[in-house]
């Protein structure tokens, strides 16, 4: 007998120990990813700080980086220029997101809801296999195929001559503009709302179907009272994290969005859609030849700065808005 409680203890012994050092192991993982993320944006902020500081208020409201880049390359060593505007650059990346999510959230939660409760077997397996391929599927092709196939037919079925003169003063219009860029976002943006959403959906309990089915309930009437409801904190979660995809999407935004940081404005009609953008993420693309020049280089770093800090706050309200909901169903989060 005490040979087995000896021997017991001994196992029990070795199973705490392991314990201690797999929790010991996570934690020591989980300080360095916190401590490498500190220092990423320690750097980013550090080497944007003289625009930021210099800027002043006129970092968020000013305009004219095209224009300020120029004049910031062409200033002499000894007096460089670090006025620069972001309202322009923040504008074009919220309007181009904004408006690509409103196409990409409705396509992506009906597509998942029909894959994951009307399609036959035999439908959904290469379905959803597709689906999460095209969600790994490098920005760049999407760009390529919004270059070489999006931008000559937007040009082709809304750009007149008419309109190119009227708005020749300002920028010439082509098919590189917001309209494109929303387009391609939008194409990025599906695949991804479609994953996240078919993961909610899975994770509703069959009992509650069953009570729906039970009540005499029709299958779409289930999936639209029951289903969709009951996996809401996840879908809205998932769009956050989809919407900062597009926010930070860089490559395929700026190979069709025109490169040029105007203002996108509702009032200027057509001018609107099919009017030249330049996103955050984009600017640090296309104006990264300048990069040699030290204000320049800060510029960009600023506009990283930005895209972090908008990352980080969508990650947060992500997480915040999956608790609220959930916290208002009853759950304990």
């Amino acid at each position: 007998m005490s040979g087995l409680r000896s021997g017991s203890k001994n196992g029990l012994l070795k199973v705490r120990v392991v314990d201690f050092t797999m929790q010991g192991v996570v934690r020591l993982f989980a300080f360095i990813s916190v401590v490498m993320m500190a220092f990423v944006f320690a750097f980013v902020v550090g080497r944007a700080w003289p625009v930021i500081r210099e800027s002043g208020l006129s970092f968020w409201t000013g305009s004219n980086f095209d224009s300020q880049i120029t004049e910031a390359y062409n200033a002499p060593a000894e007096a460089p220029v670090y006025q620069f505007g972001m309202f322009g650059l923040i504008a074009g990346t919220l309007a181009s997101t904004l408006l690509a999510l409103v196409l990409a959230v409705p396509t992506g939660i009906g597509t998942a809801a029909v894959l994951c409760e009307f399609a036959p077997l035999w439908l959904k397996k290469p379905a959803v296999a597709c689906v999460r391929l095209l969600a790994s599927i490098p920005s760049i092709v999407f760009g390529l195929l919004g270059l070489m196939v999006v931008v000559p037919l937007v040009e082709k079925l809304f750009i007149t001559v008419d309109m190119q003169i009227a708005w020749l003063d300002l920028f010439q219009m082509t098919g590189r503009n917001l309209l494109t860029s929303v387009i391609v976002l939008a194409f990025m943006i599906v695949p991804m709302v479609v994953a996240l959403t078919m993961d909610a959906i899975f994770s509703v309990s069959d009992s509650l179907r069953e009570a729906g089915f039970a009540m005499g309930m029709t299958p779409w009437r289930v999936t639209w009272k029951i289903v969709l409801p009951s996996a809401k904190s996840g879908i809205v979660a998932g769009i956050i994290l989809a919407s900062g995809r597009g926010i930070g999407e860089a490559v395929a935004v700026s190979m069709v969005c025109g490169g040029i940081g105007l203002v996108p404005n509702p009032a200027n009609g057509a001018g609107f859609l099919l009017g030249p953008i330049l996103t955050l993420a984009s600017a640090i693309i296309n104006k990264s030849e300048a990069i040699s020049v030290t204000s320049i280089e800060s510029a960009l770093f600023a506009c990283g700065a930005v895209l972090l800090t908008i990352g980080a706050l969508l990650a947060i309200m992500a997480r915040q808005v999956e608790r609220w909901i959930r916290r208002r169903e009853g759950a304990n989060v």
